[in-house]
């Protein structure tokens, strides 16, 4: 996969699917590695834990001529058990934060894959500044707890707002928004 200087280039259009080819999902790894790490050092060497086994990986990823080329944006989803879901590790590019909605999309594509699967309850522990996205995508707030030493708040996704997804891997384009 080419890797270009990104402030020359921001890409108009996004793919976002679940991960399924291997450069995807390492590519989701990398960007977590680059915002939980090295930007906002949350973790000292790595932000890969237990869940990583169980959890589906889904990813925004840049076009160029309308090609896949890089993965952007991350989340995971994963089954705590019957029903009950949880997203977690959301990560968009510094320079791909401000271009589009690539959260919301990847927030969008996170519910309604697990609402594909049978999920009667999302939840989701959000980091402080990213509250007020989630309350504007029908998310409600259950209460703060501290993850790390950083505090989030725990966030339960309004399920009527997300309607089922069959395949995530077939995902959707999404079109980049100038600010």
């Amino acid at each position: 996969m080419s890797h270009m200087d990104q402030s020359a280039f921001i890409s108009p259009e996004f793919i976002i699917r679940a991960a399924t080819e291997a450069w995807e999902v390492a590519g989701a790894l990398r960007l977590r590695h680059q915002v939980f790490v090295e930007e906002q050092k949350i973790f000292a060497e790595h932000d890969r834990d237990a869940v990583d086994e169980i959890a589906l990986p889904l990813v925004a990823i840049a076009t160029v001529a309308a090609e896949p080329s890089d993965v952007v944006g991350t989340v995971r989803i994963h089954q705590s058990s019957s029903g009950i879901w949880w997203g977690s590790r959301l990560a968009v590019a510094p320079d791909y934060r401000r271009v589009g909605r690539l959260g919301a999309e990847l927030i969008r594509l996170a519910v309604s894959t697990a609402n594909g699967v049978g999920c009667h309850e999302f939840n989701a522990h959000v980091q402080m500044q990213n509250v007020p996205l989630f309350r504007r995508l029908h998310w409600e707030a259950l209460g703060q707890v501290d993850l790390h030493g950083v505090p989030h708040m725990r966030m339960q996704a309004a399920l009527s707002y997300y309607p089922a997804i069959g395949n995530p891997a077939t995902g959707w384009s999404a079109r980049a928004r100038r600010e």
